[in-house]
């Protein structure tokens, strides 16, 4: 295909913002955490950068991207990205372009997942873990959506990461989460955030870096694209004021529930981005905040530590997201209430095999992990904290 300049500058500002988007989970993350493990949270949203970047180049885009085997996985056609250079030929970007863009989602999605193990993690498992989980877990999924896998083939539609990246990631850290257990004194010692401002600052960069994560999507810079971009805002908007008007039910309405809310709306609406119009998007985002904060509550009632509610916000945001795209496409697609029943039916089937494999898998893996060289850091040094413990450093105040 010819080499489209003006799409190409777009994915690589939208690459440059969804690479923004993991140091933002570090940040959110770290705000949320005590003192003693800010550096952790902030080094593991770094390492999921790095050691993703690098799996990517060797074997995780041929897996995800390579010619299909079976429906279920790539071959090793773009091993060590052999083949994959600056011509465009499928798109009308750079081969290596595309590559570069599908990496920046694999390494936040592994970010993300840290929510599950916060606090505990010891730093040699979670090399050891992340790896594995993105080859055995993100990269199968990537194909099955957008590498030619059984889903696409199928019909289904996954516009930016609904299966991907949130459910993948949210039910992934449900899963290791309960494998890892509880942290020391969960439920009866103070846990509350160190820094809400962090926080804010972090949801402020995904916020941002989602138009890139969304719009980009389009791989063009055209009206999907500008369309993708107005309905990933007002979906988030709407999330952030149905949770805040929930939480106030409940008590005073918290800056980290508005922006929570925010990232739930945003998470709705990624697998729907190109396939809504802005009505559309104004429920999506509108259900996610109050799907997402009943989860919260379901899974704080029930005692779960999964610290820092990836399944509540991705997991289930993002389940309720690749539903509600079949139930609302109208862009170049059709759902349930344009009479579609088989959309609905194929998008709400991906969703749960997409569930049931990253949580059955992740918890396979993380078992594995947790019997051979153990996920967690001993007694002593989850007391002293994971950024002394682990990294030998301090945040100072």
């Amino acid at each position: 295909m010819t080499l489209d300049s003006g799409a190409t500058a777009w994915i690589l500002t939208s690459t440059c913002l969804v690479m923004l988007m993991t140091p933002g989970v570090g940040l959110f993350y770290g705000g949320l955490v005590r003192r003693k493990n800010v550096i952790s949270m902030l080094a593991l949203a770094f390492l999921c950068y790095a050691l993703v970047s690098v799996q990517w180049v060797v074997c995780g885009y041929s897996l995800a991207f390579g010619t299909d085997i079976a429906g279920f996985i790539g071959g090793l056609d773009f091993l060590g990205l052999s083949g994959v250079g600056m011509d465009a030929t499928n798109l009308v970007i750079p081969d290596i372009l595309f590559a570069a863009f599908q990496m920046v989602f694999a390494c936040l999605t592994l970010a993300i997942l840290t929510s599950g193990v916060a606090e505990r993690i010891k730093l040699s498992a979670f090399v050891v873990f992340g790896l594995l989980w993105t080859t055995i877990v993100y990269d199968p999924l990537a194909h099955w959506a957008w590498g030619g896998g059984w889903a696409a083939s199928l019909g289904a539609l996954d516009f930016a990461g609904g299966t991907v990246v949130h459910i993948s990631s949210g039910f992934g850290a449900l899963a290791i989460a309960l494998v890892i257990g509880k942290r020391s004194g969960f439920g009866e010692s103070n846990m509350e955030p160190h820094n809400i401002p962090m926080t804010l600052l972090g949801a402020a960069l995904l916020w941002f870096g989602w138009f890139g994560f969304n719009a980009g999507s389009a791989i063009a810079a055209d009206g999907l694209a500008s369309s993708a971009f107005m309905v990933t805002n007002t979906a988030a908007a709407c999330g952030a004021l149905t949770w805040l008007i929930a939480s106030s039910i409940h008590g005073k309405p918290s800056a980290v529930g508005m922006v929570s809310g925010a990232i739930a709306g945003l998470v709705g609406i990624t697998p729907a981005a190109g396939f809504v119009d802005v009505p559309a998007s104004l429920v999506i985002g509108g259900v996610a905040g109050l799907l997402c904060y009943g989860a919260l509550l379901w899974r704080m009632n029930r005692g779960l530590d999964e610290s820092l509610d990836a399944w509540a916000i991705h997991g289930m945001g993002g389940l309720w997201g690749a539903i509600a795209t079949g139930i609302f496409a109208t862009v170049g697609a059709t759902g349930l209430l344009s009479g579609d029943v088989y959309q609905f039916g194929i998008n709400t089937l991906d969703a749960f095999v997409a569930v049931i494999y990253a949580f059955v898998v992740t918890y396979i893996l993380a078992v594995i992990v947790n019997k051979t060289i153990g996920l967690r850091v001993s007694e002593d040094e989850e007391y002293v904290g994971l950024d002394i413990s682990q990294h030998g450093e301090r945040a100072r105040s």
